[in-house]
């Protein structure tokens, strides 16, 4: 479904995804099945969205971004694809940037260019995430830090004595700075 006041010149867009009205998504860009595209959104040519993927109003998202499946952006995250802006800049080198499935991006957050958030990971509202989030990681703050790890289903693994024990019981480590699962058999 596209809501008639929206502008959507892609036709790469896979079935059942809903976009609302007031948003703007250029001919070059591709979207997955059954995602929610709210409204006052921009997605400009060079994007890829996956299936099941959630962007909440007030997101632009920029050349060199992708999205993939699962993934959820909260209202007015701010990405970004160039260190050096410049108005007219004549040497822009878009920075590409990925967000893995699973991850949560929460509202007013920004992204800084060329990095990517990894599976499952859960940003808090309104961090400036500058450098590569590890998969399963919660991460806070300005500039975002890592403060614990989380299940796929973004509730906080627990601590014990060193180690996480996520919602199925399995034992996770940390090791610099990912979260390794332990042999459990």
């Amino acid at each position: 479904m596209i809501h008639p006041l929206s502008d959507v010149q892609t036709q790469d867009i896979g079935s059942g995804t809903y976009i609302w009205q007031y948003t703007i998504i250029l001919k070059n860009a591709k979207i997955g099945n059954e995602c929610n595209i709210n409204c006052h959104v921009f997605i400009e040519n060079d994007v890829v969205i996956g299936d099941n993927v959630t962007i909440k109003p007030g997101v632009y998202v920029w050349d060199g971004i992708t999205i993939e499946s699962n993934v959820m952006i909260g209202p007015n995250v701010t990405f970004t694809n160039d260190k050096l802006p410049r108005s007219k800049n004549q040497n822009y080198k878009m920075e590409l940037t990925t967000v893995k499935s699973g991850a949560s991006i929460g509202a007013g957050a920004t992204i800084l260019c060329g990095i990517e958030i990894g599976e499952y990971a859960l940003i808090g509202a309104g961090a400036l995430i500058t450098k590569n989030v590890p998969a399963r990681a919660l991460v806070v703050g300005s500039p975002g830090k890592v403060i614990g790890w989380v299940n796929d289903d973004g509730s906080k693994m627990e601590n014990d004595n060193g180690h996480y024990i996520d919602n199925l019981g399995e034992r996770w480590m940390e090791m610099n700075n990912e979260l390794i699962k332990l042999n459990t058999a």
